[in-house]
């Protein structure tokens, strides 16, 4: 019953200097945080797509994804930001099963986490390289931040992560978007107050050091369904729900208040073929409110080249081997939909 030192990982530090993101890609980022950054505070009347795979689970398959993206986003640039999901952690409700290519850079052999860190930087590098598209990642360990702070351009903290201390505290030391999704139980007002805690300045330990931040105010909320306590999905992307998340918001006068619908989850009751049908009502709701219109600013995909899933050890190309996924056809006519409806 103890801890078993197995070896000593790479440093955040170490890790950049190996793998530098190059100057040219330091620029791409830098305008892409920006326009994601004005969407988010309502100074850009564009809209956000953020959209992937379930689980970042192979690079091949993820660049090719984030390649044909790119060339979508060429087409609604004047419209859309597409900001492709590269999860490299990925939270397991029993503890059970792939938890990413942080710990499996091959999900078939033994955890390996120093050749997890490297792959993990690696991807994103290289889908940068190819597509001009800086990602979004779940931040499931927080002390995850320093070796990928340099390439992303959006962050997620999950259902099971959102009401911890540190997530919170790590987020508000951020630069970037931080969408703060509601937890399984559905209450509304742990998620706010998630981002009330990242908006705000801490002192705290962080990686062996006496820390101080200065508040995130591009932290925001996602809206994911939830789950009773009979295990049952109830979804919160109606227009009901975002009348009363607006009013919570108002309630607690937050900075720069913002919303992003995940059509997956327990939204559609993992049934992925829904989120077509949730994207187009919640776009209904924004054309009929003014309110809801600046509130939601975009809407989350889990999309990957074949849609559905397959067992860890399948190896149909493109295919998640997590959650089912919106196949690539679907998800190419859903981004030229949502286009043309915002």
């Amino acid at each position: 019953m103890s801890f078993e030192f197995i070896k000593e990982v790479i440093s955040p530090s170490e890790l950049l200097k190996a793998y530098p993101l190059p100057q040219k890609d330091v620029i791409r980022k830098k305008e892409r945080d920006r326009e994601i950054k004005d969407i988010i505070m309502g100074k850009s009347n564009k809209f956000l797509v953020i959209i992937g795979p379930c689980s970042a689970d192979n690079e091949d398959a993820v660049c090719d994804y984030i390649s044909r993206l790119a060339k979508v986003q060429d087409k609604v640039k004047d419209k859309l930001v597409l900001v492709p999901r590269v999860y490299t952690n990925k939270p397991r409700t029993t503890g059970e099963g792939y938890k990413g290519i942080v710990h499996q850079p091959d999900p078939e052999k033994e955890p390996d986490l120093q050749e997890g860190l490297i792959a993990m930087r690696k991807m994103h590098l290289r889908a940068i390289a190819e597509s001009g598209l800086t990602a979004a990642d779940e931040m499931l360990y927080p002390e995850n931040w320093p070796y990928v702070e340099d390439v992303l351009s959006y962050v997620a903290v999950g259902a099971r992560s959102v009401e911890n201390q540190q997530h919170r505290l790590t987020v508000s030391g951020m630069d970037i978007p931080a969408g703060m999704k509601n937890p399984t139980s559905g209450d509304l007002s742990v998620m706010l107050n998630s981002v009330v805690a990242a908006q705000k300045s801490h002192t705290f330990l962080y990686r062996k050091w006496e820390v101080k931040t200065s508040g995130n105010p591009l932290a925001h909320t996602i809206l994911r369904g939830a789950v009773n306590k009979h295990g049952q999905s109830i979804p919160n992307y109606h227009y009901e729900d975002l009348c009363r998340l607006l009013h919570m918001y108002e309630e607690r006068n937050l900075m720069n208040p913002a919303a992003i619908i995940d059509a997956n989850h327990a939204n559609s009751d993992k049934k992925y073929w829904e989120q077509p049908r949730i994207i187009k009502e919640v776009l209904h709701s924004r054309k009929i409110s003014p309110d809801i219109e600046k509130l939601v600013k975009g809407v989350m995909i889990e999309s990957y080249i074949e849609s559905g899933n397959q067992d860890v050890s399948g190896h149909v190309y493109g295919k998640s081997i997590t959650d089912p996924c919106l196949g690539w056809e679907e998800s190419e006519k859903l981004i030229y939909y949502i286009a043309e409806h915002v």
